[in-house]
C-alpha cells in the first residue's frame, strides 16, 4: 500500500503554495502556518490567505513581532479566531524562547498553544520527516471506505486512527511526510465525499468499500442534531461626525479578541426592546433599523435585529473605539459584524 501510494502521489501530487517541491525540505515555518490555518477549512478558502502572511511576515519573528490585532485582521473571514490568537502566542513563544526554531517531535510540538494531537503529527511528518500517525477529514474517509468499516462516525474515529496508524511508514526511509500528504491528496482529489473515481485510485484492488460496491456510502455518519437559534440585539451607534462605537470582545470566548458593533448577550430566547435597552452601551433614544442579520456558527444560527441612535460629542464609555466609515475596513471585524455594518450603513 505504501509503494503504491507514494508512487501515484510522485505523479499527481497537488501544488499548493505551503507544500516544498519534490526533494526539497519543508519550511516548518510555512507547514505549521497552513496546519493551523487548514484546521475545519478548505485548501481553496486557505491559499490565499497563506500567500498574504508570508508577504507581510516571510518569518516567524515577523510574525511575533506583529501586534495581535494585526494578525486578527489580516485573518478575516477565516473564522475559529482563537485558532489566530493560539498561532499568534505560538509565534512569540517560539522567536522568543525558542530561538526561532520548531521542535521536530510531536511532544515537543504539542507543548506549543494551539498545537493539537492532528497537527503535531502533520508537522513533524512533513517538516521533518518522522514517522507519526496523521489522520485528517480526508484520511479518516480513505480508511473508512478501505476497510468498509461501517459503525458511522464520529463513533468510529478511534478505529479508523488506529487502523491508519497501521498503514503509515514506521522509519524515515518509508517517506512519512510525503505518505500522509499522499492520503491527503488521495481523499481531495479521488478518494472524494461524492462520487469517489475508483478506476483511478492507485488502492482500488485492494479496497473493500470498492470490492462491496458500497464506496459512496461510507463513511457512515450519526444524523446531525438541528442547530438552535440565538437572537441578540446590536446597538449601531452614530457620532455627530458620523463615526461609529465599536468594541473589543472579551479574549476568551466566541470571536474572542475581535472588534464589534456592541450588542446584547444572543439567547435563544427573544429580546424585547427595553431588556436590550439595558445593555446598551450608551443612554439614548433607539430606532429599529428594517431587517435582520443571519449568520450561521458551529453549534448555532444567529438572528441580530440593530438598534440605531445618534449622540453628540460626549464622554465615550470606557473601552470603545470610534471608527468612521470608511476606516471601519482596518478593523479586525468577524464576517458577522461586517454583516451587520453592511446592514446599518444601508439603512442610514
Amino acid at each position: 500500500m505504501r509503494r503504491e501510494i507514494l508512487a501515484w502521489y510522485d505523479r499527481h501530487r497537488r501544488v499548493l503554495p505551503w507544500r516544498a517541491e519534490a526533494g526539497q525540505d519543508s519550511d516548518p515555518y510555512h507547514v505549521w502556518l497552513s496546519e493551523i490555518m487548514l484546521q475545519q477549512t478548505t485548501v481553496a478558502t486557505v491559499g490565499p490567505y497563506f500567500q498574504r502572511f508570508l508577504e507581510r511576515w516571510p518569518r516567524i519573528e515577523d510574525l511575533a513581532a506583529a501586534d495581535l490585532d494585526e494578525v486578527l485582521h489580516g485573518w478575516q473571514g477565516l473564522g475559529y479566531y482563537a485558532r489566530a490568537r493560539n498561532m499568534h502566542r505560538c509565534s512569540k513563544y517560539v522567536a522568543e524562547e525558542l530561538d526561532g526554531v520548531f521542535p521536530d517531535t510531536e511532544a515537543g510540538l504539542r507543548a506549543l498553544p494551539g498545537i493539537g494531537a492532528y497537527t503535531a503529527a502533520a508537522i513533524s511528518a512533513i517538516a521533518f520527516g518522522r514517522p507519526a500517525n496523521v489522520v485528517d477529514g480526508n484520511i479518516e474517509r480513505v480508511m473508512a471506505r478501505f476497510f468498509a468499516i461501517e459503525q458511522p462516525l464520529p463513533d468510529c474515529k478511534e478505529m479508523l486512527r488506529d487502523l491508519a496508524g497501521e498503514v503509515a511508514p514506521k522509519t524515515v526511509r518509508g517517506r512519512p511526510g510525503d505518505f500522509a500528504q499522499a492520503v491527503m491528496d488521495l481523499g481531495a482529489t479521488v478518494c472524494t465525499p461524492r462520487k469517489p473515481k475508483c478506476l483511478i485510485c492507485p488502492w482500488q484492488r485492494s479496497c473493500c468499500a470498492n470490492k462491496s460496491g458500497i464506496q459512496e456510502e461510507l463513511p457512515r455518519r450519526q444524523p446531525k442534531k438541528a442547530k438552535p437559534v440565538r437572537r441578540g440585539v446590536v446597538f449601531w451607534v452614530v457620532r455627530d461626525d458620523g463615526s461609529v462605537l465599536l468594541r473589543r470582545r472579551p479574549e476568551k470566548g466566541l470571536l474572542g479578541g475581535m472588534i464589534e458593533v456592541p450588542s446584547t448577550e444572543w439567547l435563544e430566547d427573544d429580546w424585547t426592546t427595553e431588556k436590550a435597552c439595558k445593555a446598551a452601551p450608551v443612554k439614548s433614544d433607539w430606532t429599529s433599523l428594517p431587517g435582520i442579520v443571519r449568520h450561521t456558527f458551529t453549534h448555532f444560527h444567529l438572528e441580530l435585529s440593530i438598534l440605531a441612535t445618534r449622540v453628540g460629542e460626549t464622554e465615550s464609555p470606557k473601552g470603545v473605539i470610534w471608527s468612521t466609515p470608511d476606516r471601519l475596513g482596518e478593523q479586525a471585524l468577524p464576517t458577522v459584524m461586517k454583516k451587520v455594518v453592511n446592514l446599518a450603513l444601508k439603512a442610514d
